[in-house]
């Protein structure tokens, strides 16, 4: 019998046939063990399948509680939450928001679509999340906003983007995709250093429910804050902008962003058993820390002093002197029954955005040798520890 994570059990009989079957280890499946089947019926049986319902707002309540925030709105996707935050901000045509270039497109895209400008900065080589350090210098007159994004579950080094933020009057959007559970130690709080969980700081926080994340609806995502007023405004942008007094009267553009009752009911399940998820993908990112944090040809993250990564997503970069590329790498792995998946290519990189004539000129070295040396092995919530072997042996086996 297959050795369990020991943050609680997992669908072992599924890992078990795998490795007796020799089939390919997915890089992640979604982790459904509690209540979905009930709920998800109860949708079905009473007819709230789309955009109503008492799971959505129950779902709202949840999470936002969870993040330590006042208000959640759930819309269809991570990528609309972005898209909603930036719209809220009534960006002017030159207007700026500043982003890591180590990143998923949506990031860019949700700033570009609403009329702004992103302004990109580099990567720590130890986190692979936003150079905090360098935000500063690439703030300018035509900034509005900074939007730190978490990285495969480590959190970003918030404390000096949000105190940049307050002196300069920009606000914050941070993109908590990847950080489900994920924690964060603040000195700003007033006392001694706190730790809060990701998604509870700056104006805004997204979310993506996608099925490869913690809390997954299938497709989801959600914007919390704390302010009412965006609160409000949040809403009326997923839901077309509907009129107040009458509904078919629109005084400002909005979109069909609205998450179904359906996949609200599956989130609502997963709240249920947020702390075993968490504690199950923490497990499995020390468990691979412990084989491999040692290897000399790969790098991992490193997770800091003022963090509690959630481990989303375990990646590992090849040290410059090893003679192959993250892509072979991954060809070798699949061939051997390790599925894995290549890391973000920077926004610098991106030809759609250089057709669009930016960033023509930059360059983020760090991004760059991410993209080109980096990828993420199996991490879901229902690895087993065999597995997780199964994966670190393969791995040492194949590098040259």
């Amino acid at each position: 019998m297959s050795s369990r994570i020991s943050s609680g059990d997992c669908r072992p009989s599924d890992a078990v046939r795998r490795l007796e079957a020799k089939q390919v280890i997915p890089v992640c499946e979604p982790f459904l063990e509690g209540k979905e089947d009930q709920y998800v019926s109860e949708c079905v049986r009473t007819g709230w399948i789309s955009s109503s319902g008492p799971f959505i707002e129950q779902f709202e309540q949840q999470w936002s509680a969870y993040c330590g925030r006042s208000y959640g709105v759930a819309v269809c996707n991570g990528t609309a939450a972005l898209w909603c935050a930036v719209a809220s901000l009534n960006l002017q045509p030159g207007d700026e928001v500043v982003i890591p270039s180590f990143t998923i497109m949506s990031c860019a895209q949700a700033i570009i679509a609403c009329g702004g400008t992103p302004v990109l900065v580099d990567s720590d080589p130890d986190t692979w999340t936003m150079d905090v350090a360098a935000v500063e210098s690439r703030i300018t007159p035509r900034t509005r906003a900074i939007m730190p994004v978490h990285i495969y579950g480590h959190p970003v080094n918030l404390d000096p983007i949000l105190s940049l933020a307050k002196e300069q009057g920009l606000m914050v959007i941070e993109d908590a995709a990847e950080a489900h559970g994920a924690e964060y130690q603040t000195a700003l709080c007033g006392g001694s250093p706190a730790w809060h969980r990701c998604g509870g700081f700056g104006d805004m926080s997204c979310f993506s429910f996608y099925a490869n994340k913690p809390v997954t609806t299938g497709e989801g995502g959600m914007v919390v804050t704390d302010d009412p007023v965006m609160a409000a405004k949040l809403r009326s942008l997923r839901n077309l902008c509907f009129g107040n007094e009458r509904r078919f009267v629109h005084e400002s553009l909005g979109f069909n962003f609205r998450l179904t009752n359906l996949q609200a009911a599956l989130g609502v399940a997963q709240i249920e058993r947020i702390d075993e998820i968490v504690g199950r993908k923490r497990a499995i990112g020390k468990a691979y820390v412990e084989r491999l944090g040692s290897v000399a040809e790969l790098q991992l993250q490193q997770e800091q002093d003022w963090a509690r990564s959630v481990f989303w997503m375990n990646g590992v970069v090849l040290a410059d002197d090893v003679d192959m590329d993250a892509a072979l790498l991954g060809r070798l792995l699949k061939q051997n029954g390790v599925d894995t998946r290549p890391f973000f290519v920077g926004m610098h990189e991106q030809p759609v955005l250089r057709e669009r004539g930016l960033f023509q000129n930059e360059a983020c070295p760090v991004a760059t040798r991410l993209a080109r040396r980096g990828l993420y092995l199996p991490s879901g919530a229902g690895l087993t520890m065999d597995e997780v072997n199964e994966v670190c042996d393969t791995l040492q086996e194949v590098l040259p």
